[in-house]
């Protein structure tokens, strides 16, 4: 059975020509682009489940490939950065990565995030059940939100922090609690990637205290969300 297709870009063609081999043994269905122009070119050509984006690339890095990316969809993307680049993973995730992997990385630690992040996808099965808090609604059966009615763009790891947070209102959630129900892996040292799509959401959603709902942080213990409380 099948795991997934997936696009590896990345200008070292004797690394993708291995995790090309690596993942097709491990079920998954990929391919190779050499460069940002030829990935756009793949994806318009077919879809993918999910996306492995180098950051150093020549000509179109895989930053401003992403941000190519998202303007279109919200396919999963993993990007892979150089080890003490915390800049470029801070950013591919304000951008709308979904999650990094820092290079070298173990074929046992690449499998897991591709699984992880395609588990999260998979997540998405038609189901009539919806969240309502407010004005913001969350509909886990086709992983999208509303805010006043309009709906709001978000990435897939986003909305499964949303959810996460959601599903425990006014209750706080720890960052390891929400890195595992979110990203779908443990949280790791030095691992700021929870708090990025916090932010993420914060901005796009423009939550407000006027609204009644806000994300608040819990110095030392995590975040939660708050929500109108309903009038007796």
């Amino acid at each position: 059975m099948s795991e997934g297709r997936i696009l590896i870009v990345d200008d070292d063609v004797c690394l993708a020509g291995m995790l090309v081999e690596l993942l097709t043994g491990e079920n998954f269905q990929p391919a190779h682009a050499p460069n940002g122009a030829a990935a756009l070119a793949c994806l318009a050509r077919r879809s993918f489940d999910l996306l492995i984006l180098d950051v150093m690339m020549p000509k179109m890095d895989g930053l401003e490939l992403l941000l190519r990316v998202r303007k279109e969809g919200s396919v999963p993307v993993l990007m892979l950065t150089a080890r003490g680049d915390e800049k470029d993973r801070i950013l591919a995730l304000e951008l709308g990565a979904d999650d990094c992997l820092v290079k070298p990385f173990s074929v046992r630690e690449l499998v897991a995030r591709l699984h992880a992040i395609l588990r999260r996808s998979a997540n998405g099965r038609p189901d009539s059940t919806a969240l309502a808090l407010g004005a913001l609604a969350i509909y886990p059966g086709t992983m999208s939100a509303t805010l006043d009615g309009v709906p709001v763009r978000l990435t897939t790891a986003e909305f499964m922090v949303l959810k996460a947070l959601a599903r425990s209102a006014g209750r706080v959630q720890s960052r390891e609690t929400l890195t595992y129900q979110g990203l779908g892996r443990p949280l790791e040292p030095f691992d700021r990637s929870i708090d990025t799509h916090i932010s993420n959401i914060r901005r796009k959603l423009c939550l407000d205290p006027g609204r009644g709902i806000e994300i608040k942080s819990s110095r030392g213990h995590g975040y939660v969300l708050t929500v109108p409380r309903r009038r007796a």
